[in-house]
């Protein structure tokens, strides 16, 4: 039974081995398959290729602007490389400074153009709050004026309809209130 169980045990962990080299091997495979691609440019790249480029700027025309060569000229850039042509070739240096120095440019005047527009969005939030202290100023005001004229509305009835009750009663509906008051608190007592 012993050794059964050994053999059992055995088999069971070469199978678990087989599979992990299965597994393994597997993820070999797939990494191979994703770098085929790159492995193909490193060769190609490693190899004298057939179809080689080689990048000596004879048919090429660059138009610099009239503003970046001003700038570039001002002799603030001292690293400049000078001629973006030196012997009927492309000098490439010079090539990658001056488009630097334009990515500068274009960064310096986004910037410049970001503070304008922040000037003025910052000059139409001051413009509306002072619209909106007026108009809080003007609402407060007119609230105001209609709760005088409220009141005044208010006393000027009162005063109508005290006369009017004094003409038919003869006195004050407030007097003849308390005098009644007066006349059924004392039957009470």
């Amino acid at each position: 039974a012993y050794r059964m169980k050994q053999n059992y045990q055995n088999k069971r962990d070469i199978t678990e081995r087989i599979q992990k080299v299965r597994s393994m091997w597997t993820l070999v495979m797939e990494a191979l398959t994703s770098l085929k691609k790159d492995k193909e440019v490193v060769d190609s790249v490693l190899e004298d290729c057939v179809h080689q480029c080689i990048l000596d700027g004879t048919d090429v025309v660059l138009r610099v602007p009239m503003l970046l060569a001003r700038r570039v000229e001002s002799g603030k850039h001292e690293l400049f490389a000078g001629n973006l042509y030196e012997g009927g070739k492309l000098n490439f240096l010079a090539v990658i400074q001056l488009l630097n120095e334009a990515l500068r440019m274009l960064r310096d005047e986004h910037c410049h153009s970001e503070l304008k527009e922040f000037s003025r969005i910052e000059h139409i939030v001051t413009s509306c709050h002072k619209a909106l202290q007026n108009l809080t100023t003007k609402r407060l005001e007119r609230e105001q004026q209609h709760c005088v004229a409220m009141r005044e509305s208010i006393s000027r009835n009162q005063e109508d309809w005290e006369t009017k009750w004094k003409t038919f009663l003869g006195q004050s509906p407030f007097d003849l209130i308390l005098k009644e008051d007066l006349v059924s608190s004392i039957h009470f007592i």
